[in-house]
This record gives C-alpha cells, sequence and structure tokens, in this order.
C-alpha cells in the first residue's frame, strides 16, 4: 500500500483532518493485554490515587498510538509514516463513568523535508481535557 496523498500537493501549513478519540477503562484494559503493560495505575483507581494521581491514567503508549492515527488515516498507508516521536508532558486521566476521557488530535504539515525522499514533517497536537498530553510529537512521512 502506498500514500494516497502526493508530496507536490502538500505545502508547509496544509492541515490534516483532526479527530476526536474516547478513551475508557475498557479500552485501557484491552490495551494492557494487547500490549502486556498490566501496571495498576492503568486500570486500578485506588492504586493510582495511593501513588499521587488524580486517577486511572492512559498508557503513554496508547495515547501515542492514538494521536499518530490521524496521520496513518491522511496518507490511507501506516507505512508511510518513516519517524514517529513524542514527549508525554500530561497523562491522559479516564474516570470511571459513561464518558471517560478523549484525546484530541489535530495536525499540520509543518515542512517538507526531501523532494527525493518525497518526505515531510508532521506536527500534531495532542490534547485532553484542555491540556496539552503529548508535546514535540512529531513524525515524518513518506508521500506518493
Amino acid at each position: 500500500m502506498a500514500a494516497k496523498i502526493a508530496y507536490e500537493d502538500v505545502e508547509a501549513g496544509t492541515e490534516l483532518p483532526a479527530c476526536t478519540f474516547p478513551v475508557d477503562r475498557e479500552r485501557l484494559v484491552r490495551y494492557a493485554g494487547a500490549s502486556g503493560d498490566f501496571n495498576p495505575i492503568h486500570w486500578n483507581e485506588r492504586f493510582a490515587k495511593e501513588v499521587g494521581l488524580p486517577d486511572v491514567i492512559a498508557h503513554g503508549m496508547f495515547t501515542m498510538a492514538e494521536a499518530i492515527r490521524v496521520v496513518t488515516d491522511w496518507t490511507g498507508d501506516p507505512g508511510a509514516v518513516v519517524e514517529y516521536g513524542v514527549r508525554f508532558t500530561r497523562p491522559v486521566v479516564v474516570p470511571d463513568d459513561d464518558k471517560g476521557a478523549s484525546v484530541e488530535v489535530s495536525g499540520k504539515v509543518a515542512a517538507k523535508l526531501d523532494g527525493e525522499a518525497r518526505t515531510v514533517r508532521v506536527d500534531l497536537t495532542v490534547m485532553s481535557a484542555g491540556q496539552k498530553v503529548l508535546g514535540m510529537s512529531r513524525a515524518v512521512v513518506r508521500l506518493a
């Protein structure tokens, strides 16, 4: 599969479609099973509070994976992501209620990097509860 977005069709400032991803306790338990990360801060409210957290928090890697979906949905090809990195700035707090939490992700092409390699840098803004939860969230993407 190849990226469906052509290098020639984007410029610095091109915005990607934003998306909001729901996060609830069930998703965290499923992610724990898939990842093998069963740290109780991700599923046990009492334990999370005992160690000083406000409530259960989402796995950092779960949050990172949800965020990059904005890029992979835009390109149509997960293999188009050449590099991806973030800084974890705040946890996504996931209350045990009907709403849970949400992660809002927006992105834009920050720079065209290499015309021959057809790569661009995409910067993501990743928010939850009105606060930035991932900083320096950047991906290098190879376009068609």
